[in-house]
């Protein structure tokens, strides 16, 4: 009974102890005055730079647009990373001493780095990424087996958004070779197909005229459509091949808009497009073809 009652009077003693009740009350408040600092200055921080960079848009020392977002997202990004961290090392001091433990971090940090090795390529890759001007937010690029709209440049990864709404996050390190479709013109290419019996001078002039009134109605369109000529003699079609350079990333909508076109023209100009066929005889057919062929 002795050592319970001794046992309980440390308890009690230590419950009671009003010195270390306002001391965890102390570490409480202050932690929260820090969470809720910290959320307040990310905020205004970020409304400022936001400002800062939309000030930019008038100076005659703009960056390109796409690029400028990419550096803004950056900014954001590196900002609120060194004010969480900076955070951290606040909470952490409440409890110990922050001096005392960097200090001796050395030899952690040591150990920790190897570790991190992945880590710290994504973020060489993202520097260079960002500063060689491989790509920035809003190009449509293909990396690896995924393609889309690149949607943030972070310092370790990278967010590509798809056109069916799929978000793909790529560690920056694994970003060995970029497609960008959004630096260059694109061209539009467009394969015509026409029955043998149709006459492709007709097809081609009707083609022409076809491609001369669309450089008109479309912007996108940069140079005006070329008529290759045939491009392949298939099994039971003619196919007669249209290019248009227009601008980056506008090739989808004008080829659907080409082939809308000629298929409108073709069949106000009675041209026929070939489709599958399926002939049937019956027997006696054959028999009675048969039997002709014999007499010949």
């Amino acid at each position: 009974m002795g050592f319970l009652e001794a046992i309980w009077n440390a308890i009690y003693a230590y419950i009671t102890n009003t010195e270390m009740w306002k001391t965890f009350a102390n570490h409480v408040l202050t932690i929260i005055f820090i969470i809720i600092g910290t959320i307040i200055v990310v905020k205004v921080g970020k409304a400022v730079l936001r400002k800062v960079f939309k000030g930019r848009q008038g100076s005659r020392l703009r960056m390109s647009e796409k690029r400028e977002t990419t550096f803004e997202k950056l900014t954001l990004n590196v900002f609120s990373y060194v004010i969480y961290f900076v955070a951290f090392l606040m909470i952490l001091d409440v409890f110990v001493e922050v001096k005392g433990l960097i200090a001796g971090a050395g030899i952690v940090g040591l150990a920790v780095g190897f570790g991190a090795q992945n880590l710290v390529k994504d973020i060489i890759t993202g520097f260079f990424i960002i500063f060689e001007d491989q790509f920035s937010v809003g190009d449509y690029v293909q990396v690896g087996t995924f393609d889309g709209y690149v949607e943030e440049i972070g310092l370790r990864t990278t967010k590509i958004k798809s056109w069916t709404g799929e978000l793909h996050i790529l560690p920056n390190s694994s970003i060995n070779e970029v497609t960008n479709f959004s630096v260059n013109n694109s061209v539009a290419v467009v394969d015509v197909s026409i029955a043998y019996e149709e006459d492709i001078e007709k097809a081609e002039a009707v083609i022409q005229e076809v491609m001369g009134e669309m450089a008109s109605q479309f912007p996108e369109i940069v140079r005006p459509p070329e008529l290759l000529g045939v491009q392949m003699l298939g099994a039971s079609d003619i196919v007669i091949r249209v290019i248009a350079e227009v601008l980056p990333m506008e090739h989808w909508h004008i080829a659907r808009e080409m082939r809308k076109a000629v298929k409108g023209r073709f069949d106000e100009q009675g041209i026929e497009i070939p489709y599958p066929r399926l002939v049937t005889y019956r027997r006696d057919e054959i028999q009675e073809i048969e039997k002709e062929n014999a007499e010949r």
